[in-house]
């Protein structure tokens, strides 16, 4: 027993359980993408998920991958897809459970968790997550005490019951989403569901995990679980843009092929004059003139561009571990990713500061499509997400590259992370961060003898 807080009263409650749901009342939802490396994971994903189902039921659940179910580019944002979950499952299901590509799930566990909730009320279950401080990912939200707001991890999965789908589908049908900018999705949908205190909370539910999945713990009680390593498939090099001191005493050495632009060369560092002024604000103008000069035969010719501010903090032997598992014939546009507009017709863009990976085909398709800055001081990673939308090419979402510096996330979102950047030296010892977080360990040692090509 206990107390929740449902629609801004306290109500008292009891876990009653209830008949465990047929398979075929859940529907999950892989939050699956379309890069061809992607949509394999999302293959396996449900292969598995049908594999445990037939163990126990000839009726499997259904299986969604979430970027093949309309052509609408927001529809990672999970709120403009309600209706269409809604309306399509609303009538033979209970429960619309979303799943990471990287999350484990034992379904008959899963089962048990899902049945200890009335199906017939309103439920938003996952991990918690919380801010210790305000932080400017969140738009410095409960400012006051941060701590008090709860959003899933999800990574560790998170579910909405039926009900709840059908009420939110209604308000989004009927009334616009109020924020131009999709940032962290995560604290957004909580936010949304909330509704200033008129929806319900998150609902911890402890089987829902982000433990390593062969750990203890894990077995005993976890419904979900996590495989933390990096992937690693085959070699790549790159090339990179940037600026100074702090990366000198960081992640320089670890750059076969590295350049600092800027708008005058300064050999004592050296930087190479790209012929675009400084602006206070964007950098569209600078940006384009390194896509056009990766691609003229004066910066080396690898396979992959990587861009990142000069307060980037970023891992190089984990960032190869990471691109080793892509195809560079393809055009691939590799980031944190953001939208802005996507209820609307809007754009994904891959925000600049946690670093904006390009494949050489990428960077081609850019340029061969006339597409160009409006200004030098446009933001150059919006202006980028509108070519690549307006090109029909996918922006392909990491969470391990990071707009923000660690203490801006939730330290147990970090915790089962092996992150590849870090942005900004507001109020932090950047080389200190460095050390802590991205610094050469064990994984990228491994990954490094498993991988000989330089960058």
């Amino acid at each position: 027993t206990g107390s929740l807080r449902d629609r801004g009263r306290e109500k008292s409650y009891v876990f009653v359980l209830c008949a465990p749901p047929d398979l075929r009342e859940i529907v999950f939802v892989l939050q699956s993408q379309s890069n061809s490396h992607h949509a394999k994971q999302a293959e396996r994903k449900r292969a598995d998920l049908l594999a445990q189902a037939r163990a126990v039921t000839e009726n499997p659940p259904l299986v969604l991958f979430l970027h093949t179910l309309s052509d609408n580019e927001g529809d990672w944002s999970i709120l403009p897809l309600l209706p269409y979950l809604s309306h399509s499952f609303g009538k033979n299901s209970s429960w619309i459970v979303f799943l990471e590509e990287q999350t484990n799930v034992r379904v008959k566990k899963l089962v048990q968790v899902l049945a200890k909730y009335d199906k017939n009320e309103e439920w938003f279950l996952g991990k918690p997550l919380h801010d210790e401080e305000s932080t400017i990912i969140h738009h410095y939200a409960f400012a006051e005490n941060p701590s008090t707001f709860k959003y899933p991890d999800f990574s560790a999965a998170w579910a909405l019951s039926v009900p709840l789908v059908a009420r939110l589908a209604s308000k989004v049908r009927d009334e616009p989403l109020k924020s131009d900018f999709t940032i962290d999705l995560k604290h957004e949908v909580a936010l949304y569901i909330w509704d200033e205190g008129n929806g319900p909370t998150l609902t911890a539910v402890p089987e829902l995990c982000s433990e390593e999945e062969d750990s203890p713990q894990a077995l005993e009680r976890c419904a979900t679980t996590l495989s933390r390593e990096l992937p690693a498939c085959v070699s790549v090099c790159c090339a990179r843009r940037f600026k100074f001191p702090v990366i000198k005493k960081t992640w320089e050495k670890d750059a076969l092929f590295l350049e600092y632009y800027s708008d005058h060369a300064d050999p004592s560092i050296p930087t190479t004059d790209i012929g675009v002024p400084n602006t206070e604000r964007g950098h569209c103008g600078k940006t384009f003139a390194i896509l056009q000069r990766f691609l003229s035969g004066s910066a080396p010719k690898t396979r992959w561009l990587v861009v990142v501010d000069d307060d980037t903090l970023i891992s190089l032997p984990r960032l190869r571990a990471l691109l080793s598992c892509y195809d560079p014939s393809e055009p691939v546009c590799l980031g944190e990713r953001y939208g802005y507009g996507l209820s609307q017709g809007g754009y994904s863009y891959i925000t600049g500061g946690g670093g904006m990976v390009f494949s050489r085909e990428a960077v081609a398709r850019l340029l061969d499509s006339g597409c160009r800055c409006y200004s030098n001081d446009a933001p150059d990673d919006m202006v980028l997400g509108m070519c690549l939308n307006a090109l029909g090419l996918p922006v392909t979402h990491s969470p391990l590259f990071h707009q923000a510096r660690p203490e801006d996330y939730a330290r147990d979102f970090l915790a089962h992370q092996v992150p590849i950047s870090f942005h900004k030296h507001w109020n932090i010892d950047p080389v200190a961060v460095f050390n802590k977080w991205l610094k050469d360990d064990l994984v990228t040692r491994r990954s490094e003898r498993e991988d000989k090509t330089e960058l």
